[in-house]
């Protein structure tokens, strides 16, 4: 299914890793954080903290379930989140994961630089050798987000970049937009189809 079902959700790419620092693709390979990345996680967990008290103090609707990739550098991002809600008072949230929330599997990419490949990547004209097709990403993305969103209130997801790209492609957004580390977004549908992201809190 490559159709985003129209419910909001919260969303977090994982922090920092050596790859990431190196500029260096990882995609299936499971690099875990650095030490910047870990305080990225934590400082990522006051922002949206602080996001939920503004938005229960407003009387809107906040996150009520954390979904996150099964890659280390997603999940230990997930879980400092949850520890930071918990430290500043808030509820123990429940943390779940989605293997198809996993990073694109890049094949001969991975552990290379990253290149000028996204485009044709995105456009279908070039997949590399092993690798995911764009196609296959986003069909899984979606159905993963669609499955956070079904139950009632909002999820947070933590996941990946090349993932994100595929769900700006689903939420007919420009795809190849690269998204920062653990700078957490909520994503609304507005009407007659269209997407809205911004920057919490």
């Amino acid at each position: 299914m490559n159709q985003l079902s129209p419910r909001p959700y919260w969303y977090l790419r994982h922090g920092q890793t050596d790859w990431n620092r190196a500029g260096l693709s990882q995609g299936r390979t499971d690099v875990p954080l650095n030490e910047t990345g870990l305080d990225q996680a934590v400082a990522a967990g006051q922002l949206i903290q602080q996001a939920l008290r503004a938005a229960y103090d407003t009387g809107g609707a906040g996150i009520v379930r954390i979904v996150s990739s099964p890659l280390e550098r997603a999940l230990r991002t997930a879980s400092l989140v949850r520890d930071e809600l918990v430290a500043h008072g808030l509820p123990v949230m429940a943390l779940s994961v989605d293997d198809d929330l996993a990073e694109v599997c890049f094949g001969e990419q991975e552990g290379q630089p990253i290149g000028t490949w996204y485009d044709d990547w995105i456009a279908g004209h070039y997949t590399p050798a092993g690798a995911e097709s764009f196609d296959v990403l986003r069909a899984r993305a979606v159905g993963a987000v669609n499955r956070a969103t079904e139950q009632e209130g909002q999820p947070l997801i933590v996941a990946h970049g090349a993932l994100f790209r595929a769900l700006r492609a689903a939420m007919a957004l420009p795809a190849n937009v690269r998204l920062a580390n653990a700078i957490p977004l909520s994503a609304a549908p507005e009407p007659g189809g269209a997407w809205s992201l911004r920057e919490l809190p």
